[in-house]
């Protein structure tokens, strides 16, 4: 079954702006330019909206609409920027990524086989590492393809999530107003109520060859979208090349011990992933971010491998060898990168190579089941355990 998220960023150029200019909270914000001058609106918060407005419109119209909203001419470039965090952030969960547009992304779980609690903790986890890590709201849409996990994402906006499970897709269009379609403009919309079409039901009850007959190719498209049908193929599929989790801190950590048991924890968790996707890894790299904004960064290579205490092993080393300044640290990570496929382990006998594996395989299937947090691993050769 092919099990398809879109995520959108809501709102995307509004928030990068009141993330560059906090006064910009809870305010009309229109991003477009010059109010009096020739250009539409690129972007607009949803207090602005509460007026009327909305993307394309034309940004004197939207003067005229709400005069005492705040007009920015918007930087491109940093949503550009954080459009590729995001982007960053989303290949930890899944190499199968789709970049649709620079606020819009679609992304592949079939091949996991995860649960319908599964996915909806996955869904939870992408938003909370996007909020946390980049200030950025999002709504995420879960489908069985690629039509239905947009107007999913759109369904619950903003900062909400829908899922539509497979033989539920015509039910859950039938009452949804045809405007709500993606690809039916203005135009057609009134082209279709003229015809007595306001529902995306009312297209589907109606028998496939008036839509051919009408409208041809594409009226037998329009048919089969109300029956839910869409693409489940990504068009590119991106190789993941490094799975990462960072923590900024609320108050900067001065203490070593305290940031091992951050890292402890961090490795946790990029290890289950690495598990989940069945690959081991070379490369384990660190990142310290100083107060004053300093960061640095150590790697090592070593021989492949997918546990969590080899791989703590290393990253604590590098952490050791790398705080060196009498300063606190506002922000650590780690990333693991150099892939190879399979459980692998560094210096251990076939058997007890064996025993371990079955450790940490009923260890990621409570995990699956219950959750990251219903197991952590605790003190193993001098490691502290972890606390949540």
């Amino acid at each position: 079954m092919a099990v398809i998220f879109h995520l959108d960023l809501d709102s995307f150029f509004v928030s990068v702006e009141r993330i560059l200019n906090p006064n910009l909270i809870g305010k009309p914000v229109i991003v477009g330019g010059d109010p009096k001058g020739r250009g539409v609106v690129a972007a607009c918060s949803y207090e602005a909206r509460e007026y009327g407005l909305h993307s394309a419109m034309p940004i004197r119209q939207a003067y005229l609409l709400c005069p005492k909203g705040i007009y920015v001419h918007g930087h491109y470039e940093e949503y550009e920027r954080y459009s590729h965090l995001v982007k960053e952030i989303l290949l930890q969960h899944t190499p199968y990524l789709e970049q649709a547009s620079i606020d819009e992304f679609y992304m592949d779980f079939s091949s996991f086989h995860y649960s319908v609690f599964k996915l909806l903790q996955i869904s939870v986890d992408i938003k909370n590492d996007i909020q946390i890590n980049l200030d950025l709201p999002a709504s995420i849409g879960i489908a069985p393809n690629k039509l239905l996990a947009k107007i999913c994402s759109d369904f619950n906006k903003p900062n909400g999530m829908t899922i539509v499970v497979e033989g539920k897709e015509e039910e859950f269009l039938r009452a949804m107003p045809i405007k709500s379609m993606p690809g039916i403009g203005k135009v057609l919309q009134k082209e279709l109520n003229d015809k007595g079409f306001y529902y995306i039901g009312d297209i589907a009850k109606t028998p496939v060859e008036f839509f051919s007959a009408k409208y041809g190719k594409a009226g037998l498209d329009l048919w089969k979208k109300a029956h839910g049908e869409g693409a489940t193929r990504l068009t590119q599929h991106v190789e993941q090349k490094s799975i990462s989790k960072e923590t900024t801190f609320q108050k900067d950590i001065l203490s070593l011990e305290k940031l091992k048991e951050v890292l402890l924890k961090l490795t946790g968790k990029v290890a289950q992933n690495l598990r989940d996707q069945n690959l081991s890894v070379a490369t384990i790299s660190i990142k310290l971010r100083y107060s004053d904004f300093v960061t640095v960064m150590r790697s090592r290579t070593i021989d492949p491998t997918s546990d969590d205490f080899a791989i703590y092993d290393i990253a604590q080393k590098l952490l050791s060898g790398s705080y060196k300044r009498r300063i606190g640290v506002r922000l650590i990570g780690i990333k693991l990168s150099n892939f190879r496929g399979g459980y692998r382990q560094q210096n251990l006998f076939d058997a007890k190579e064996d025993k371990r594996k079955k450790l940490f395989d009923a260890i990621g299937k409570l995990r699956l089941k219950h959750g990251y947090k219903a197991i952590t691993i605790g003190s193993v050769s001098g490691h502290k355990k972890e606390e949540d």
